[in-house]
This record gives C-alpha cells, sequence and structure tokens, in this order.
C-alpha cells in the first residue's frame, strides 16, 4: 500500500476510535463495533496506532476478549444492558416526542439488549482449580 491510502486507513480507524469514545459515553451508542473496525483498520495501516489501542486503559481489556475468547465478559454485559434499559426509560418516561418516535426508541432498544444478551457471547468465568486446596 502507498502513504495516501495507509492515511485514509488511519485516518478511518481514528474516527472510529473517536466514535468508540462516544460510545463510552453515550449508553445508546455501542462501543464494541467501533473499537474492532479500528482495530481493522489500523492493523492494515499502522502498526504503531494498532499497538497503541491494544494497550489502551480503555479498550485493550475489551480488544483482547474478543480477540482471544470472541465475546464479551458478564460485568460488560450487565453495565451495557442496564445503561441501555436506563437512558431508554427515562428518554421514553420524559421525552417530548411523538409516540410513534417513543415507540421506535423502545424498539430499538430491544433490538439492542437482545442483541447484547443473545447474540454477542459471553466470556465464561474461569473455572475454580481446587487442586491445590487442602482436602
Amino acid at each position: 500500500m502507498t502513504a495516501v491510502p495507509n492515511a485514509g486507513i488511519a485516518g478511518a480507524g481514528a474516527g472510529f476510535v473517536g466514535v468508540a469514545y462516544l460510545g463510552v459515553l453515550l449508553p445508546g451508542l455501542p462501543t464494541t463495533p467501533w473499537v474492532l473496525l479500528a482495530s481493522y483498520c489500523f492493523s492494515k495501516s499502522s502498526p504503531r496506532l494498532e499497538r497503541w489501542l491494544r494497550r489502551s486503559p480503555v479498550f485493550g481489556p475489551l480488544l483482547r476478549d474478543w480477540v482471544e475468547h470472541r465475546g464479551i465478559r458478564r460485568p460488560v454485559k450487565v453495565l451495557a444492558v442496564c445503561l441501555v434499559v436506563t437512558v431508554v426509560t427515562l428518554s421514553i418516561a420524559f421525552g417530548r416526542v411523538p409516540v410513534w418516535v417513543k415507540c421506535v426508541i423502545g424498539g430499538l432498544a430491544a433490538v439492542g439488549v437482545c442483541t447484547i444478551t443473545l447474540a454477542v457471547p459471553t466470556i465464561p468465568r474461569r473455572p475454580v482449580d481446587h487442586s491445590n486446596s487442602p482436602g
């Protein structure tokens, strides 16, 4: 690849990181797909940026979990579902929008929650090793 396409791919990756950071702050916006897209872009354009993303205290653990286990840890899922339900409930209850918009918001939230809970694999807890315990 030449420098111009690499710069474009790296720029797209940086944009995806920006959207992922918004996803950390805004419960309705997912984080994981944007982090995965950024990681892919960086892997094709800049090993330095890819290392930076994988070492990030915010996104590094999420990427490691996805690369090693192809899933998300239970506490992350619980937090995501709780935030989505809370924000959507408050939006529906106090939002000054037409009823049809509230229905769309609720429906999209339901799709998101079902995706998080049913389609995205949960990383199992590590089994406790009792082989060294007395008894």
